[in-house]
């Protein structure tokens, strides 16, 4: 049943319709089903079903008028559900967005490709997707430049490939998710100075750096030497320096209260951080850094609580992508079922972490 403000679009030609069920055109579901008098079955024109003879195929505006002539749901597709549909259509506009990030896309034209009305659309791409069409834009535009940077472009041609309209708007948007200026990034951090320590904690061998913005990488590794190639893979031309008390007492003093806390003496400490990712994931951080210790929630609580509750995999994604081990608690996300679910530093670290968070709150 649609909705007042959907776009009831009128039900595409017969040519249109067996061009789309060729294609498997999930921009059509929702527009129209077929069905195949052979099997009895109707379906969704991008169901992966076997392709039926031309001839056995059978075309309807709805699903009740499929099943007033007799013809069954199909079990694979579930062209009845309204969600599986839309969340579908959804994801082939997010790939949408990607391949045309350099473009100007008004609102107007992503709901004519979508087949929704405007503000039909933006409600039900963020309840997909977790973040407006808007920001799905910008964060595709920053993975553009990010890569142009990374080839040795120039600045100037990443950032008009990229699509941005201009220097500042760039400046304002991109620092925020690169943690530093895009020349910086361009060469690999170069200008950039990161300090790091590497210790030997009870839940194996850490390294912590640090930007003047925060804390920029804290992992657990199986050895300093693998732990330094990782830090020096992301940022491959900055300047590394080892901390030392007389070279980034900052550091060193987050890596101390770090320790104690991983060592399960301590709550928490509250660093300042450098977060740095899509739009999304820091959004799924900073949702994580309000988590009492103690506590847990599920991957569908963590999707719901940032106001995306059918993001429920692209949270669990921003989880497995969290570059900051402990300090943006992702250990304190398990799966529906109470299990522990993943963890990138491994499940027995994931284990030792809310077993000393339990302990400290029961005390």
């Amino acid at each position: 049943m649609s909705t007042p403000d959907t776009i009831k679009a009128p039900m595409p030609s017969e040519a249109t319709m067996r061009r789309a069920l060729a294609a498997r055109d999930a921009h059509y579901d929702g527009r129209f089903v077929y069905g195949v008098v052979t099997t009895g079955v109707y379906c969704r024109p991008s169901c992966a079903s076997r392709p039926a003879k031309p001839q056995n195929v059978r075309f309807f505006a709805t699903p009740e008028a499929a099943e007033s002539a007799g013809l069954r749901p199909c079990k694979r597709c579930r062209p009845r559900d309204p969600q599986h549909a839309m969340a579908r259509r959804m994801q082939l506009l997010a790939r949408y967005i990607e391949a045309h990030a350099d473009q100007t896309l008004p609102l107007a034209r992503l709901a004519n490709q979508a087949h929704l009305s405007p503000a039909h659309l933006q409600r039900t791409f963020k309840a997909a997707l977790g973040v407006s069409p808007k920001a799905y834009q910008d964060a595709a535009r920053l993975g553009r430049l990010k890569s142009g940077l990374k080839a040795g472009r120039s600045v100037l041609d990443s950032i008009a490939d990229a699509g941005f309209q201009s220097t500042s708007r760039l400046y304002g948007t991109a620092t925020r998710s690169l943690g530093m200026t895009p020349s910086a990034y361009r060469a690999g951090g170069a200008g950039e100075t990161i300090a790091y320590a590497c210790r030997d904690t009870v839940l194996g061998p850490l390294l912590m750096a640090g930007t003047d913005r925060g804390v920029c990488f804290a992992q657990f590794g199986p050895s300093e030497t693998a732990l330094t190639a990782q830090l020096r893979e992301e940022f491959p031309k900055a300047t590394l320096v080892e901390s030392r008390m007389a070279t980034s007492r900052e550091l060193d003093a987050w890596i101390k209260a770090f320790e104690a806390h991983v060592a399960g003496s301590v709550p928490r400490p509250d660093l300042p951080l450098d977060l740095r990712g899509t739009a999304f994931q820091i959004k799924v951080w900073r949702f994580l850094l309000q988590v009492p210790e103690g506590e847990v929630l599920s991957y569908s609580e963590l999707a719901a609580g940032i106001e995306a509750p059918k993001a429920v995999r692209a949270a669990a994604s921003a989880c497995a992508a969290n570059r900051i081990a402990v300090l943006v608690p992702c250990h304190r996300v398990l799966r529906g079922d109470g299990g522990l679910g993943g963890y990138r530093w491994g499940l027995e670290r994931k284990r030792a972490l809310l077993d000393q968070e339990r302990a400290r709150r029961s005390s």
